[in-house]
């Protein structure tokens, strides 16, 4: 082949890929959707159990060493802040560890950080489900022997939902309380 037909096979190739490029019709990503978990109490929630308040979702297990704790307390310190307007809020602290993370594990947990936030637990399927409709991370890594062994590898975002359900923005989990609060008052007073 010869400079020329270089020239000419890659602009084959790059109309091809416009071409290509244009028939694909674009995706479309939904963070959020329905869920069934088991509330601190044992009842059974959903998300339209919590329809009509802003929900700020956290994924996350009893057990983490580090991200899962210091993440609750930014959420216990943004509610603080957040003052009368965290009558709105419901944070949701939903594990990714069903097998050790009963309701009542959960309670005393979450309670340990703030009252106001909730934590959800269900079975393997029903965390395997609602990972999946918010594209949250998770995997057991046995670092031991024992059936107590392991760790749980996951992801660390915070969803900030609307209170029709809707994702409106996120936080990572070293956001700290204050600006995680000024953020959600902001978004709050757009969709008043």
């Amino acid at each position: 082949m010869n400079r020329g037909d270089f020239k000419i096979l890659a602009a084959v190739l790059a109309m091809m890929l416009a071409s290509s490029q244009q028939r694909m019709p674009a995706a479309t990503v939904t963070i959020g959707g329905a869920f069934t978990l088991a509330a601190p109490d044992g009842s059974t929630v959903s998300d339209e159990t919590y329809r009509g308040k802003w929900l700020l979702v956290f994924f996350g297990y009893t057990f983490c060493p580090n991200v899962c704790p210091t993440t609750l307390l930014e959420i216990a310190q943004a509610l603080q802040r957040l003052g009368p307007d965290a009558r709105e809020l419901q944070p949701l602290f939903i594990s990714i560890d069903p097998d050790h993370d009963t309701p009542d594990v959960m309670a005393a947990f979450t309670r340990s950080f703030d009252a106001r936030i909730v934590g959800l637990t269900g079975s393997p399927a029903q965390i395997a489900n609602v990972a999946k409709e918010y594209g949250a991370y998770y995997i057991r890594h046995q670092t031991g022997s024992g059936p107590s062994d392991y760790l749980m590898d996951h992801s660390t975002y915070l969803y900030l939902m609307d209170p029709n359900g809707q994702f409106v923005r996120g936080f990572d989990a070293d956001t700290p309380g204050s600006v995680m609060a000024d953020k959600i008052r902001e978004t709050m007073a757009r969709f008043r």
